[in-house]
């Protein structure tokens, strides 16, 4: 929500003290007539008789008594007024003085001397220096002036402003007040009303550098001259040490404060027994009692710690001691020669003109005697008045306390965080902090070790879930318990308590220690800590740091003041509340040296008591405590406390009575219009929409046609149709800005009462969710075998995400051995498509499309909501989103309201820029956002003072054409604001039409040089993200974008629009502002050898490669680069071609495929992905340069179309003469070009084998596609097509005949069997998918006929043995009658050699091994436990080698394909290959995979007559099959398909190469008596 501007009024209680009074308004008049204690019935009248600032000033006594004020009240008013008027004016001089001081004539050098005193020694003997000086006080004096430009040092310039000061309160002996170094006093002032104290200022720097004697005698004469001048005026004075009086050295300011080191004390003290000697003896008595002991004001700098002090002197004339008294003095100094102190030879009379104590001249002293009884008088008069009791009016609290507390606002809501800093809580003040427990609390800095045993923490534990920390963990990133991506997530939803002085309780090494130690050992993690909040965490002005002061302050409670006040840039979002004014007072007098006391009563709220404090915040709150209640299985209620809640701060809980407890008399109208306003322009909707709809407040929220069905989708799965998950998906999948996201929240708001419903916060791991669902489930339920289900929505996942959790959710529910009739959880899945009907096409009983067209009830619906939108004043331009929504967002419509919303817009102001980059990541970028934090920054809002208004409003900054574009959005958990436009068609138009002729790769540039946006810190991460992703994200139809594609569509675009160029220089300047990203440098690659710049593309790869040498995908980047250089150089090739452009083609095909290789090496070695890209790019660029090898004048065709020179020269030790020289670095590699593709084809085989790897069948039938396409779709006909190719360049007649029984002839043979389709495991299933069976039974049949005989006499090589079994069993199931086929017992007697050998076999000997042993009713009547160790050496051999091939990748990736299942037949007939049962299911591609889902397939009756159902049993949720003797554990396809209990079940049997897997599980209905094998 935006934030709501202050009212004026708001403000005066803060302001008017920091404006002149000529400027005060009224308002600002009744404030500080109140705060100086005037009688409210006389603020009231001067405000009614309007008293502004002017007539302030003018007031006088006729006036007030004619308003009927009495006399007292009048004389206290007017000379308060006085008091202020005089004090601004010296203010004012203050600024001026300055400069005309340091530049005139009559510069002092006596650092001592009051201003403006004569230079030489007066007549009468007035001065305090030495008579006969010597040059030694010229050395002190020189020393003096050392000093102060060692100080002026610290100070930037002679012009810097400093800042204002209060004197210490007359009289006052309060410890705690302290005075800040370089601020600056009042300047030296003269009688004022004689109990206004005059001053004056003294800088001592070299006096008290001097030995006792010299210094007493300095002191103790400025001190008696001020004082007899004070007492013979009869004003009360202080006289300030410390304080600089004159202006010596340019830097320094009159009254600027920098204190004295104060040796001992008692040397100022002992000063003053001079009064004895240097007064009458019949006034001294009196003297000693006007002049009060010195006081000693500590002097704080944030940046020293070397103590200073200002030591003041009060004189306070009553006028019972000094009436008709007159005070003559003798002046003591300090004579260098005899080192003795000596009295002025003659008495003289002081007197205060204007600020200075000057001797009263002889001529003038009658006057003064006849003025003596005048003053007397004026002094009993003076006393008397000040004596009057003054009823102090309070000060309104409670309405400050609403004000600081709530920003401005009058009451509490959810925008606002707090983090709150306090000290020792007693036991008596625990019954009054209940407020705290309803504040948002983000973290506490408790600086009391006992407060888990007896303070604050442990009650405030009792109401809320919390992490503990000590500073040095809070301070360090790593421990606060999450990942770098999500490292901040936890601390927002359970508050942080760090312990920052230890814990008394704390078994470990973290103890409390004194004040010092902590500065020592543990500011520094303070620091630490606030700077992590304030610049990584929590964004400017979503949070108040709330001082609590409970007991006595010690200086690490004030460095966290000074800390926050830093990173906070002042104090505008810091509170401090106190009952006590003793600890305020010491707070506030060591906090003043960040910033002045007059600010920090401003934000202090002082004297109010604690239980008042907690009644008037809980008044203040927004929503009642009342408890929430969630639904049980026994249709009551259930009571949800916040703990409960809070400890499952994975999950968004949406209660029965959500939004209850708002207390909707607080809403205005204009807010509840707000809250509305704000979904209709695009924001998410929040359950509060729903409650004011519910509630009558606001208009319907209209339900489409998507949400009925979403509602019966989810009746059926309730209801128990289909198969029977513990875990259950109901998909939306929607347009952008369509309503998917309100279709689903409004599914959740319709059944909270029926079901337990939660939104999932993605942000966490699929672990923590899962563990807060079951809970969430289980609480208060009686029987957990009889809870709801639980509804969870999980909005913009990703599929990995989603599988993993679903995953958790159904492992979790197995251990429970529960079986329930309906689901545990339904995970309802919405996330945003470009094409959700295709989507919804491909599983449509589970899964529903929300898409911009409207049905005609859908479009009356929306008119209607509009009409009456707009009957409410409502502007479309500032409900875009809705008005576009009921256009169906036509291009024309949105074409042409953006241009009329942009028609005078200003294209050079910052916010348009803005809108455009802003525009920018939102059209290319799904879900993009740029923090309000970046925006601020870029607008220049970001830096703010304490003279500024509070809670600002970033809205009022923007055009209004960029209010009605952009829309303000909140994360639910964090409350972080950021800016998006509306929508990303609108986002498109705007880059259109506000673009005009610059392209959009200059934007780009132009946004890369945003220096202000990429340096904020705040949000900086996120921001990051998305500029990567503009450049470098690919579009991805799996991810539900419209199209695969290259590069990012920002880069398609400006290849296509403008030029790759373009495109490259844009992809520069973004690698080299992001940290040169070895990503960029990938990319760069990749563009530049898509628009055949080949040696660019080679120097970018390589710069890649130099940041990651083992990454397995920017190694395949490198060999990419160099496949397609071949290819082109191949491509372009003429009859002209010389021998050594040959051979710079070859040496480039070989460097492409040993980039490859090393591709494979790095992928082995990464444990969380997949890739297979290595392989299939060494055998592209194989087969090609075999092509290529083949047009070589050299290896020129035979008269029979055979390339028996190029096999010769590959497969033996031949070299044609011709080549012998010129390749000579190139014969190796070339020679082993046919084992590395061997090797290559090889892996790909086994790894197709053990994936469902028909991603789409009807790619076939559709036209060709590229290589790439069919390598994603079809490659298992890739596999097929490269095999053929390879094999047709190793095939010679003639070598077969020269060694017909050599390696060479085996060697030819083999590739004869690879070129008609064998060869691999992968080719060989693949004949099962031929639709014309009888075409792919004779080419096996052939491929049989190039082997052996007789196997069990002439031994085949291990890979040509398992291709053998497994021709056999391809052949059997596609003619079962052949005659080239083997009985089974002679294919178990050749397998058995996968067993006995102690050689490592792949995956596919063992996987026939599974098929072969499995027990057979034909060959297996006696049981044979020789056979089980076949089984169960296979099977585990199976699992070791799937688990180390999946490594630690997504579930999802997993997925194991089943090649065979049992059938009822027997020998090689019972083996029955999966593309048989599809043959047998009718309708499309999509219609069969939602059968093999549902489980449905198993219904049909032809199946079920081919495929033998087994029996086994169940145990603790495991399955169990018996092979010939022992029992085996199989895979249940879904792991809560498995009956809860022991059970005897029966299934069909699956073979996959992970092993054995269980299909259609049921509970055996009709048990028999024996069953000794699970055939």
């Amino acid at each position: 929500m935006f934030l709501v501007c202050i009212t004026n009024i708001q403000f005066q209680l803060l302001d008017y003290r920091t404006l002149p009074v000529n400027k005060w308004d009224e308002n600002d008049v009744q404030c500080w007539l109140e705060s100086i204690g005037i009688k409210k019935e006389y603020v009231e009248k001067l405000y009614v008789e309007e008293v502004t600032g002017p007539a302030l000033m003018e007031l006088d006594d006729s006036f007030l008594k004619g308003i009927g004020m009495k006399g007292g009240q009048i004389h206290m008013l007017i000379r308060k007024r006085n008091e202020l008027l005089q004090l601004q004016q010296n203010a004012q001089q203050a600024k001026h003085s300055s400069s005309k001081r340091s530049d005139g004539a009559d510069v002092q050098t006596d650092p001592v001397r009051p201003r403006n005193a004569p230079t030489q020694e007066t007549s009468n003997g007035d001065s305090c220096g030495q008579v006969d000086k010597p040059s030694g006080d010229n050395r002190a004096s020189t020393s003096g002036k050392r000093h102060r430009r060692s100080s002026n040092s610290q100070l930037k310039s002679t012009d810097e402003v400093l800042e204002l000061c209060n004197c210490r309160p007359f009289r006052s002996q309060n410890t705690d007040f302290k005075y800040v170094k370089d601020r600056v006093l009042a300047p030296e002032s003269g009688v004022s009303g004689l109990i206004t104290p005059c001053h004056e200022y003294k800088s001592f720097a070299t006096a008290a550098e001097l030995n006792r004697n010299q210094l007493q005698s300095k002191f103790a004469c400025e001190v008696i001259r001020f004082a007899s001048a004070c007492m013979n005026i009869r004003t009360n004075g202080t006289i300030h040490f410390g304080i600089m009086d004159s202006i010596e050295d340019r830097g320094w300011k009159h009254g600027q404060i920098i204190g004295i080191k104060v040796k001992e004390r008692e040397y100022y003290v002992d000063a003053l027994d001079y009064i004895e000697k240097c007064f009458c003896e019949n006034v001294q008595e009196i003297a000693r009692k006007c002049i009060h002991p010195p006081v000693f004001v500590e002097v704080i700098s944030k940046d020293s710690q070397e103590q200073r002090f200002v030591v003041e002197v009060d004189i306070e004339p009553t006028s019972s001691l000094v009436k008709n008294r007159f005070f003559e003095v003798y002046l003591p100094k300090y004579n260098e020669g005899s080192q003795k102190v000596t009295l002025t030879k003659d008495r003289a009379l002081y007197q205060r003109v204007g600020a200075k104590s000057e001797p009263i001249k002889h001529n003038n002293l009658a006057t003064f005697f006849q003025g003596l009884q005048d003053r007397d008088a004026q002094r009993e008069k003076a006393e008397l008045s000040s004596a009057e009791v003054h009823t102090e009016i309070s000060q309104n609290l409670g309405r400050k306390l609403s004000i600081l507390l709530n920003d401005g606002k009058s009451y509490m809501d959810d925008s606002l965080r707090y983090i709150l800093v306090t000290n020792r809580c007693e036991k008596n003040d625990l019954k009054y902090i209940n407020f705290l427990m309803h504040l948002n609390i983000f973290c506490v800095f408790d600086f009391d070790e006992d407060s888990n045993v007896s303070g604050l923490y442990s009650k405030y534990k009792e109401h809320h879930a919390t992490r503990s920390y000590f500073l040095q963990d809070f301070s360090n990133e790593s421990k606060t318990g999450n990942p770098s991506s999500q490292k901040h997530l936890c601390l927002f939803d359970q508050t942080s308590w760090i312990f920052c002085n230890g814990r008394s309780d704390f078994l470990g090494d973290e103890k409390p220690c004194d004040e010092n130690t902590w500065i020592r050992t543990k500011k520094k993690y303070l620091k630490k800590a606030i700077t992590r909040i304030c610049d990584e965490i929590l964004p400017k002005r979503s949070f108040i740091v709330l001082f609590l002061l409970l007991s006595p302050v010690q200086k690490p409670l004030v460095d966290t003041f000074q800390e926050f006040y830093t990173e906070m840039n002042g104090a505008e979002y810091i509170v401090c509340i106190a009952e006590s004014r003793e600890n305020y007072g010491k707070w506030a007098n060591l906090a003043q040296a960040s910033c002045s006391i007059e600010t920090l009563e401003q934000c202090s709220i002082v004297g109010m008591k604690l239980s008042h404090v907690d009644t008037t915040i809980q008044t203040m709150l927004p929503s009642t405590a009342q408890p929430r209640h969630l639904p049980v299985s026994t249709r009551g209620l259930c009571t949800l406390p916040s703990l409960e809640e809070e400890k499952l701060f994975s999950l968004e809980i949406l209660c029965i009575d959500q939004c209850d407890d708002i207390k909707l008399d607080l809403l205005t109208e204009k807010e509840i219009q707000e809250v509305e306003q704000n979904f209709y322009r695009g924001r998410k909707i929040i359950w509060e929409n729903f409650w004011l709809a519910d509630k009558r407040c606001c208009g319907e929220i209209i339900e489409r046609e998507a949400c009925k069905d979403a509602s019966k989708l989810l009746d059926d799965i309730l209801r128990g149709s289909g198969l029977n998950y513990s875990v259950a998906k109901l998909k939306i999948f929607h347009h952008p800005g369509s309503g998917g996201s309100t279709i689903a929240r409004q599914v959740l708001w319709k059944r909270r009462k029926d079901l337990r419903c939660a939104v999932i916060k993605t942000s966490y791991s699929p672990a923590t969710v899962c563990e807060h669902a079951l809970a969430f489930r289980d609480y208060e339920e009686k029987e957990i075998s009889h809870c709801l289900p639980v509804l969870l929505l999980i909005e913009d996942y990703d599929e990995d995400y989603l599988e993993e959790l679903r995953n958790e959710l159904m492992d979790a529910v197995a251990t429970r051995k529960i079986n329930s009739p309906r689901p545990y959880f339904i995970l309802m899945c919405c996330r945003r498509s470009n094409d959700p009907e295709r989507l919804c096409k491909a599983s449509p009983l589970d899964t529903v499309a929300v898409t911009h067209k409207l049905t005609d009830s859908e479009k009356s619906l929306f008119r209607t909501k509009l009409e009456k939108l707009k009957q409410k004043d409502v502007k479309p331009e500032f409900i875009l989103t809705f008005v576009l929504m009921c256009e169906e967002f036509n291009e024309t419509y949105v074409r042409d309201f953006v241009g009329h919303i942009l028609q005078d817009i200003d294209r050079s102001s910052r916010d348009t820029c803005l809108m455009r980059y802003v525009a920018l990541l939102n059209f290319y970028v799904p879900n993009s956002y740029v923090s309000l934090s970046h925006c601020e920054a870029f607008l220049g809002l970001g830096v703010y003072t304490e003279m500024k208004s509070r809670a600002y409003d970033f809205k009022s900054h923007l055009s209004e054409q960029a209010r009605m574009i952009f829309i303000e959005l909140r994360e639910s958990t964090t409350y972080i604001s950021s800016v998006r436009i509306i929508h990303c068609l609108v986002a498109k138009e705007i880059l259109h039409q506000l673009s005009g002729n610059e392209p959009q790769s200059q934007l780009a540039m132009t946004l890369l040089q945003e220096k202000t946006l990429f340096e904020n810190r705040f949000g900086r991460e996120e921001f990051i993200k998305f500029i990567r992703d503009l450049f470098i994200r690919r579009d991805k139809r799996s991810r539900g974008d419209n199209t695969d594609t290259l590069f990012s569509p920002f880069i398609e675009h400006v290849c296509k629009a403008e030029d790759c160029e373009k495109a490259i220089a844009v992809l520069k300047a973004a690698y080299e502002l992001l940290g040169r990203d070895p990503f960029f440098a990938q990319q760069l690659a990749r563009l530049h050898y898509n628009n055949e710049k080949f040696e660019d593309a080679e120097h970018w790869a390589g710069v890649a490669k130099s940041h990651l040498p083992n990454d397995s995908y920017i190694l395949d980047t490198e060999g990419q680069v160099y496949r397609k250089w071949f290819s082109f150089t191949v491509d372009k090739m003429t009859q002209e071609d010389t021998p050594e452009s040959i051979i710079q083609k070859i040496e480039i095909a070989l460097k492409a495929m040993k980039c490859f290789r090393a591709a494979q090496q790095a992928a082995k070695a990464e444990r969380d992905s997949m890739n297979n890209a290595g392989y299939f790019g060494e055998v592209e660029v194989g087969c090609r340069l075999l092509r290529f090898l083949s047009t070589v004048d050299v290896f020129r065709r035979s008269p029979e179309g055979e390339y028996s020179e190029l096999v010769k020269y590959l497969i033996t030790d031949y070299i044609p003469e011709d080549i012998k020289k010129t390749w000579g670095r190139l014969h190796s590699r070339l020679k082993g070009l046919r084992q590395n593709l061997y090797n290559a084809l090889e892996w790909i085989s086994e790894d197709l084998s053990y994936f469902q790897t028909d991603k789409h069948h009807e790619k076939e039938e559709e036209d060709e596609k590229d290589e790439k396409e069919e390598q994603i779709y079809n490659p298992r006909k890739w596999l097929k097509r490269q095999s053929e190719v390879y094999a047709k360049f190793f095939i010679s007649t003639s070598l077969i005949e020269d060694n017909n029984c050599g390696p060479e002839s085996q060697l030819i043979r083999r590739m004869n069997i690879y070129k008609s389709g064998g060869g691999s495991v992968t080719n060989i299933l693949s004949f099962l998918t031929d639709k014309k069976e009888n075409r792919s039974a004779e080419k096996l049949e052939k491929i049989l006929g190039f082997y052996t005989e007789n196997p069990l006499r002439d031994r085949l090589e291990d890979n040509d043995l398992i291709n053998y079994i497994l021709c056999h069993i391809t052949l059997a199931c596609l003619a079962p009658g052949s005659a080239k086929l083997l009985p089974v017992q002679t294919l178990r007697e050749l397998s058995v050699r996968f067993f006995k050998g102690r050689r490592p076999f792949p995956a596919s000997a063992h996987f026939l091994l599974t098929l072969l042993y499995w027990p057979d009713e034909a060959l297996d009547k006696e049981p044979n436990p020789d056979k089980d160790e076949i089984l169960i050496s296979a099977l585990q051999t199976l699992k070791r080698l799937y688990d180390i091939k999946m490594k630690d990748v997504p579930t999802r990736k997993k997925r194991i394909y089943t090649h065979f299942f049992l059938g009822k037949g027997y020998g090689l007939g019972k083996i029955v290959h999966k593309t048989k049962i599809d043959k047998l299911i009718s309708g499309s591609l999509d219609e069969r995979r939602m059968k093999w889902l549902h489980g449905t397939v198993w219904n049909i009756a032809r199946i079920r007559d081919i495929l033998k159902r087994v029996s086994g049993w169940t145990k603790d949720r495991n399955l169990f099959i018996r092979g010939h003797m022992k029992e085996f554990p199989i895979l249940p396809l879904h792991r809560d398909s498995v009956p809860p209990g022991n059970e005897n079940v029966t299934f069909y049997l699956g073979f996959s190469f992970n092993g054995l897997v269980a299909f259609n599980i049921e509970v055996e209905a009709n048990p028999t008596v024996s069953r000794p094998q699970g055939i």
